[in-house]
């Protein structure tokens, strides 16, 4: 794992969007199509913005996995990753083949049907965040790092509800839905390749604890720590608890 650390989101969202294009198109170039993770949220705005404006990828030859969703939320909810998804990237491309997770579906037919597909080949990368409480997809801590599925059924804790909250999506913590399908630590770790995108202050602590303490699931991205090639893109706020000495190691 590599850190990159830059002066604000807008900078760091375009250099992780640079990386993934060239990702994308040299997997396009030597395989004739790609496989990625995309993740949702705040913090993949403007990198989800960039990555689409990227000249040169095919989209067409890009088949694409949800990472997490809620369960019971309605694709039309303005919080749905479904809707985030679509409106973000597979409407603002010529994507074809994408596997989202219907969370108004039962979740173990969902479960099977998309890790039936995950399974096919190999996945070229991963675009994840992080969460407050150092989620990785909504592997809240204490996260399994243990489970072979590819997908599960989670209890989002609170810390992971309020930030839900906190970033607009919800108007009240009782609007947050208590469970939601997730991809596990394990399927993240498989992907080739692997890009964080974690801005903002409020990140601060959960990277310090991900980054400057234990492998740990009860700081479950602090297992991107083990996959050689992820690269974990942060601004200033969000890397602004990390010691110097700790920032120069993961930057090496």
């Amino acid at each position: 794992m590599r850190v990159e650390v830059f002066p604000d989101k807008k900078s760091l969202s375009q250099a992780a969007a640079k990386n993934a294009a060239d990702i994308l198109r040299k997997a396009i170039q030597n395989r004739g199509h790609a496989r990625i993770i995309a993740a949702t949220g705040a913090a993949q705005f403007d990198f989800l913005e960039a990555l689409t404006q990227a000249p040169g990828v095919d989209w067409t030859k890009v088949e694409m996995f949800h990472l997490d969703e809620y369960i019971g939320l309605p694709a039309t909810h303005p919080a749905s990753f479904r809707k985030f998804l679509l409106d973000r990237l597979i409407n603002k491309t010529a994507m074809r083949r994408y596997y989202l997770l219907d969370g108004d579906q039962d979740p173990q037919n969902v479960i099977a049907e998309v890790t039936a597909e995950i399974r096919k080949a190999p996945i070229d990368i991963a675009f994840v965040g992080i969460g407050e409480n150092g989620h990785l997809a909504f592997n809240d801590p204490p996260a399994d790092f243990e489970t072979d599925e590819a997908y599960i059924v989670v209890e989002l804790d609170e810390a992971c509800r309020r930030q839900q909250m906190g970033e607009g999506w919800f108007k009240t913590l009782d609007d947050v839905p208590r469970r939601a399908l997730s991809m596990t630590v394990k399927q993240v770790l498989k992907a080739e390749q692997i890009i964080a995108i974690v801005p903002e202050k409020r990140k601060a602590d959960a990277v310090m604890k991900c980054f400057g303490g234990e492998i740990t699931p009860m700081a479950p991205a602090s297992i991107l720590r083990t996959h050689k090639n992820t690269v974990v893109y942060l601004d200033k706020d969000s890397a602004s608890l990390l010691k110097d000495d700790v920032l120069e190691q993961l930057s090496a």
